[in-house]
């Protein structure tokens, strides 16, 4: 039997690889969802003001720490059932490049958002919510496209453009309700953490490697 070396690349479109981390990207992804909607329901249920307590006041040092804390928090189960789909769907397709580029490529854009709007927001307001994250992952995926010239990456970002592209204008001051500011500055945040964390050239497999097989009894 021959096989070829990258058959269980699972960065390679088509492989099975490609497919298993797939899929294990979205049972994780959609484990994240209830924990929010369960951080949530204990604000709710506990009035606990979480919001308040933990999301981010700009330009007030008592609010820097909202960085971390807002994107695991909502305004209500309403402001959370928008964010869950893209969030799954987005956050599926960024994870299974690998859970370490994940990991870190989302603490990039949390820093990035999170600092952004702290620095650009209102300080009468106070923001919490996953979307600055969720524009991210789409600032990962089209970026990808570019400097990895991966074509899958690019058709998933159109992809998702045809079905949320009417949520791009949240990176422009339309309504005041919704901090543009945390959309557009996750959407950089983004497209940055693709440039740091891209794969290399070695990585992608360029026309310097040879392409052997490997054959097996």
């Amino acid at each position: 039997m021959t096989l070829h070396p990258r058959s269980g690349d699972p960065h390679r479109f088509g492989t099975e690889a490609f497919y298993a981390a797939l899929g294990r990207a979205f049972v994780a992804m959609c484990a994240v969802v209830p924990f929010l909607f369960l951080i949530e329901a204990l604000d709710k249920g506990l009035a606990a003001g979480f919001d308040t307590a933990a999301g981010i006041i700009p330009k007030r040092i008592d609010g820097l720490d909202g960085v971390f804390f807002s994107p695991f928090l909502h305004h209500g189960f309403d402001h959370l059932y928008s964010n869950s789909i893209p969030l799954i769907l987005l956050g599926t397709f960024v994870l299974a490049a690998g859970a370490r580029r994940f990991l870190w490529s989302t603490l990039v854009i949390v820093l990035v958002s999170g600092l952004g709007v702290w620095f650009t927001g209102s300080s009468n307001s106070v923001v919490v919510g996953a979307s600055g994250v969720i524009f991210g992952y789409l600032g990962i995926l089209l970026m990808r496209g570019i400097v990895e010239r991966s074509w899958w990456n690019f058709a998933v970002f159109l992809l998702v453009g045809l079905l949320y592209g009417w949520q791009l204008v949240g990176i422009l001051p339309t309504d005041e309700r919704i901090s543009w500011q945390g959309h557009l500055f996750g959407l950089l945040g983004g497209a940055v953490a693709a440039i740091i964390f891209r794969r290399r050239r070695d990585d992608l497999g360029g026309p310097h490697r040879s392409e052997s097989t490997l054959t097996l009894p």
